[in-house]
């Protein structure tokens, strides 16, 4: 199937884990469950924006009292009087502006004069942000810093969410290497590094990495088919290597004598595509990742990626379509991805993108018209 209709089949398959409520602390990166709707209006209550004198009517104003921010005044102005007022204060009712104390000049007798302001002047109204009860975010929005600080200035105190999905992975490979320089022959493990903070990029969690033989499972049960059933609780299962039709590649053996559904079985793009996303049980899935570092980067993105974001209830983020400039090689009837580092002005492909280096992604970033920041892939040409 095409790279396009893999990223949809992947997003489409799954349903949104079953919400949580959370204190506000334990949020951040989480996705919204329900909408976010303010409790009250923002801001509460009128609010002077500027330090200075809430003023009524035309000055020179006699001075009534000091407000400050958290210690409201109950009074009620008249005409040409004022109270001396912080920004963040309340402003008492009859007042008509706020006077900025940098304009304002105090007499011996106790008055205050200076330009007569505009009504409503340097004063925040009542709901001049939100009224109370609008939805200020839509259910599956990512929960960032700043959406932490509008909820709790709506009065919010936790907030209904989808917990992040558990992701177990399994890489497989005998030639591979997990510390130092490998030997003649031997491979260093990348992806084993590589996805845990991918995983977590991708709003996922990683249950743990597993290192899997290629041959076949022995009396003992070990091999990948006991691998994969060793992982319990994670609601994904990453299988990286394995999904070619060699003769070590067990992974298409292992999910069809298991009556697992295939959703996407290999996607026409370069590199990539012998990936694939099976259902393994339900809410339990599997994706197949290539072994070769950046193919696995390119299927995970193509695949893990929309899945986390539809067990998150998170909606698919839209491609952005720019020119792409730099060498990439064709490939006909198929999707060609590249890492792209956007300058500001115009896409440039990064060198070093075949299926088994990692030397461009690290540089690469996400247009600016894109939601969301990070090493990515772009398909070219854009249509």
């Amino acid at each position: 199937m095409s790279w396009a209709e893999a990223r949809l089949l992947a997003h489409g398959a799954a349903r949104p884990l079953t919400a949580r409520t959370v204190p506000l602390r334990d949020a951040a990166g989480l996705a919204l469950a329900d909408g976010l709707a303010t409790l009250q209006p923002l801001p509460g209550f009128d609010t002077a924006a500027m330090d200075g004198y809430a003023v009524s009517g035309t000055g020179p104003w006699r001075i009534r009292a000091a407000v400050r921010a958290g210690a409201p005044w109950a009074g009620v102005l008249g005409p040409a009087e004022c109270v001396e007022i912080s920004t963040g204060a309340g402003v008492p009712a009859g007042a008509r502006a706020v006077l900025p104390l940098e304009s304002a000049l105090t007499t011996a007798d106790g008055r205050v004069s200076g330009p007569v302001p505009p009504p409503g002047r340097h004063i925040r109204r009542t709901g001049e942000d939100a009224p109370a009860g609008r939805r200020l975010a839509p259910a599956g929005t990512r929960i960032g810093p700043a959406l932490l600080g509008l909820a709790a200035a709506c009065g919010h105190d936790s907030l209904r969410v989808r917990p992040r999905p558990r992701v177990g992975v399994l890489v497989t490979g005998d030639e591979l290497e997990h510390t130092g320089v490998p030997g003649p022959g031997r491979v260093r493990d990348a992806l084993g590094p590589l996805l845990p903070a991918l995983v977590a990029e991708l709003g996922g969690e990683t249950e743990g990495v597993r290192h899997v033989p290629d041959g076949p499972a022995g009396a003992s049960g070990s091999g990948l088919s006991g691998a994969v059933r060793a992982v319990r609780g994670a609601d994904v299962v990453v299988v990286t290597g394995s999904t070619s039709v060699g003769a070590t590649d067990q992974l298409r053996r292992l999910l069809e004598a298991a009556g697992a559904r295939m959703v996407v079985d290999t996607v026409a793009c370069r590199p990539g595509h012998p990936m694939l996303l099976a259902e393994l049980a339900p809410d339990r899935w599997v994706v197949g990742l290539p072994g070769n570092p950046y193919a696995a980067l390119v299927a995970a993105r193509t695949l893990l990626g929309p899945l986390i974001a539809a067990l998150s209830g998170r909606t698919l983020d839209p491609l952005p379509c720019v020119p792409v400039h730099g060498r990439a090689r064709p490939a006909p009837g198929a999707t060609r991805l590249v890492p792209v580092a956007w300058d500001g002005a115009r896409a440039r492909i990064t060198e070093g993108h075949g299926a088994a280096f990692l030397r461009g992604p690290p540089w690469a970033t996400r247009s600016p018209r894109s939601p969301r920041t990070g090493p990515t892939a772009v398909r070219r040409p854009c249509s």
